[in-house]
C-alpha cells in the first residue's frame, strides 16, 4: 500500500504545483498540506490516505 500512497502524494504535489503556477498561488497551500501530512505520518505512523484507501476497499492493513 505504501507505493500507492507515494504515487497519490506525488500526483497531488505535481497537480497542485501546476495549478498554483497556472491558476492561482493559493493552490500552493495544498502542496504544503501534502508535505505536512507526509512529515507527520513519518513520526506518528498514521496516514489519512491509508485509512481512506482501506475504507473504499483498495487495500487492507497488513496485506
Amino acid at each position: 500500500m505504501h507505493y500507492l500512497i507515494r504515487r497519490i502524494a506525488g500526483t497531488f504535489v505535481l497537480v497542485s504545483l501546476a495549478l498554483g503556477y497556472w491558476v492561482s498561488p493559493w493552490f500552493f497551500l495544498f502542496t504544503a498540506f501534502v508535505g505536512v501530512n507526509l512529515i507527520q505520518s513519518s513520526f506518528t505512523k498514521w496516514c489519512l490516505m491509508e485509512q481512506i484507501l482501506e475504507k473504499v476497499g483498495v487495500a487492507k492493513r497488513g496485506t
